[in-house]
């Protein structure tokens, strides 16, 4: 005696299926948009020229770019974990600057072994723009206030995992798939 095939079962796995093969096609895509970003920044990298310190909207065009700010107001430093120009692990320095009257920059003046935040009273700081979190930082070219120089910004940091949550994306499809048709078969017994 033939068993029927669930309708009803058969429809929600090829539906969760397609949905997962979707999204690893999509999560290629996303791998394809990243490594034109990431060939943009390189780009940015070798460009000697300055831009202007940018405002909210201009941020990911100014990225891995020249800028100079001049630091009127330190209003802080604080140290995070952070990299050496030679590779060491330690602490990197952030000045939050109120700079020529345009608002308010961070400024990583950079690196030491210690915590300890040096005494920094602000001017002229030339840098590449660069990620920090949700928003931006200058990293300077030249440590200040006696500190050791940084790991310079690097597009290659960026994170360009998609190909690997495609791949996550089309075994989980074809494990719901043999997992469905092992349980159809055991079914039929």
């Amino acid at each position: 005696m033939t068993r029927r095939i669930p309708i009803f079962a058969t429809i929600i796995v090829l539906a969760a299926v397609a949905t997962m093969i979707a999204l690893g096609i999509w999560q290629l895509g996303r791998k394809a948009e990243k490594e034109a970003l990431i060939a943009r920044y390189e780009v940015a990298l070798q460009d000697r020229a300055e831009v202007p310190w940018p405002a909210p909207p201009q941020y990911e065009s100014a990225l891995f770019r020249r800028a100079t700010i001049d630091c009127k107001v330190v209003r802080g430093i604080d140290p995070i974990s952070g990299t050496s120009a030679n590779g060491r692990s330690g602490w990197v320095h952030i000045a939050r600057c109120s700079h020529a009257g345009k608002g308010v920059a961070d400024l990583t003046i950079g690196w030491s072994r210690t915590p300890d935040s040096p005494q920094w009273s602000g001017g002229v700081v030339t840098g590449r723009i660069a990620n920090y979190g949700r928003y931006i930082r200058l990293v300077a070219e030249n440590p200040q206030a006696g500190l050791e120089p940084l790991a310079a910004p690097d597009p290659a940091d960026l994170p360009n995992n998609h190909l690997a949550y495609a791949g996550q994306w089309f075994f989980f499809a074809l494990t719901a798939l043999v997992i469905y048709v092992l349980a159809l078969r055991r079914r039929q017994r």
